[in-house]
């Protein structure tokens, strides 16, 4: 059989190329009719490459046969509207080329690539991509919704749709849902199975080429081996700096991974916290074999407070331990204990606290603060418990959120887009990006855009520090 003329072109056009993680987020309109009967009447893809859009193309097309009743009513489309419109021949090439290297992915997937598929066989060319179905995704990190048609299934995610059951309308919102997708699937089983299923991810890529497709932002990146496996979790303020250091390093570890890497993903974050966040928590889960530090908790000391027998609230730097004790409450963990050391000294003075109280002096009498009148005596008992633990619990209350529920906002990934992380009740929920204020009004969508995340010491860690180092974040409290 002759290749279609099309099919020429595009091959003429094709280039050597080493695409990464590239999506065809589809939407069909059809006439409707018996099964393979079908025609096209409307399609609108957007090629993504995970953080955000970089080609579209949407077409009415006309498919040569009469639309079903039902189906004008659903789209709004008519047989009049498509007189004029391109047959599906005149539009192939452009699919093609959109698509190319790309990984189908549309809202029941199946029913998508089986009318692209009939409608090339009767062109005479083999369309064969592979797909990922946002329906069965979102079944596997959303369960127990009630619905997971399109359109409830945005609704109760809080992402906005336009012009429902048109394919334009459609695409879009399935690209807003499928980039929640991405974010929610933690253990990066989307990732690894694009990088398995595209063929030119099997040729080695030249470390030049994989930085030169890194962006200049904040985020985590992973590196992985031919067959798709993450061996390496990094995070970086600029990913693609951070890449030139590991690709220009000629130590062991470094040498090694030059080797093995075979491609880069990357997930932008707009801000340090959330990327801390999901390094630790990713490293942990994945345990690639470059990661070495964080396999563990890298937190050493720890802050904690106690009353001791005179009815004084202290506070006491110790090593972190695996054991717990009810008389102690932890405040908030440090990596060393110099870093400890140095907080609890600026906490003393800013609070007026007591030297003693805070475990920096252990000399008898009354502590060197009070000589410089900056400690009202309760060292020595000069002042009451009642009135110095006031200060304490001022302490307390502004550097530990162990009792309470809130969100901290911070930047997003683009300049309309900001981040939330929940806390319930001391507990570190997980994270979400909104554009839209209800989305964090409304519990609801609030707990459907979160990705959970596990709460541990390191977590806690994390945040404290990242609070404590940046005093301006917005904090709203939750009742």
């Amino acid at each position: 059989m002759a290749v279609p003329w099309f099919v020429l072109e595009v091959q003429f056009l094709a280039k050597e190329t080493i695409t990464y993680n590239l999506y065809a987020i589809l939407d069909i309109e059809t006439t409707g009719g018996k099964y393979n009967e079908e025609g096209i009447t409307e399609i609108a893809i957007y090629k993504f490459d995970g953080h955000e859009i970089v080609d579209q193309f949407s077409s009415l097309v006309n498919p040569e046969k009469s639309i079903q009743p039902f189906v004008v009513n659903l789209t709004g489309i008519n047989n009049e509207m498509l007189r004029n419109a391109p047959k599906f021949y005149e539009v192939a090439k452009r699919i093609i080329e959109i698509t190319e290297g790309c990984i189908l992915v549309a809202h029941n997937a199946q029913f998508d690539n089986r009318i692209l598929r009939t409608e090339f066989d009767r062109l005479g060319y083999d369309f064969d991509i592979p797909t990922l179905c946002t329906v069965e995704l979102s079944k596997k990190l959303i369960p127990d919704l009630p619905s997971y048609s399109l359109g409830k299934l945005v609704r109760s995610l809080g992402i906005p749709i336009t012009d429902r059951h048109r394919a334009q309308g459609d695409a879009k919102a399935t690209v807003t849902l499928f980039k929640m997708l991405l974010e929610k699937d933690t253990a990066k089983e989307i990732i690894t199975e694009a990088v398995k299923k595209d063929p030119k991810r099997q040729l080695e890529p030249k470390l030049l080429d994989i930085i030169q497709s890194a962006p200049e932002s904040i985020g985590v990146y992973y590196m992985h081996r031919k067959n798709g496996k993450i061996i390496y979790i990094g995070k970086s303020r600029n990913i693609k700096k951070r890449l030139v250091q590991h690709f220009s390093n000629d130590n062991k570890k470094s040498k090694k991974i030059q080797l093995e890497v075979a491609s880069v993903t990357y997930e932008v974050t707009g801000n340090d916290l959330i990327a801390q966040l999901k390094e630790s928590k990713e490293i942990k889960k994945l345990k690639p074999i470059f990661n070495h530090a964080l396999k563990r908790t890298i937190f050493q000391s720890q802050l904690y407070s106690f009353t001791d027998e005179k009815g004084y609230l202290n506070l006491k730097i110790e090593k972190v331990t695996s054991e717990k004790d009810a008389s102690k409450t932890i405040l908030t963990t440090f990596t060393n204990y110099q870093q400890a050391k140095s907080f609890l000294f600026n906490i003393t003075d800013e609070f007026q606290l007591c030297q003693k109280l805070t475990h920096l002096e252990k000399e008898e009498g009354s502590c060197f603060n009070f000589g410089i009148k900056t400690c009202f005596g309760a060292c020595i008992e000069k002042e009451s418990p009642s009135d110095y633990n006031v200060r304490v619990q001022k302490f307390i209350d502004k550097t530990s959120y162990e009792h309470n529920s809130m969100l901290i906002l911070d930047k997003g990934r683009d300049v309309d887009e900001h981040s939330v992380i929940l806390i319930e009740d001391g507990i570190y929920k997980g994270y979400g990006f909104y554009n839209l204020n209800f989305q964090i009004n409304s519990p609801e969508i609030l707990k459907s855009i979160i990705v959970p995340m596990e709460n541990n010491r390191d977590t806690q860690h994390i945040i404290q520090g990242y609070l404590r180092k940046n005093k301006n974040l917005k904090v709203v409290k939750l009742t």
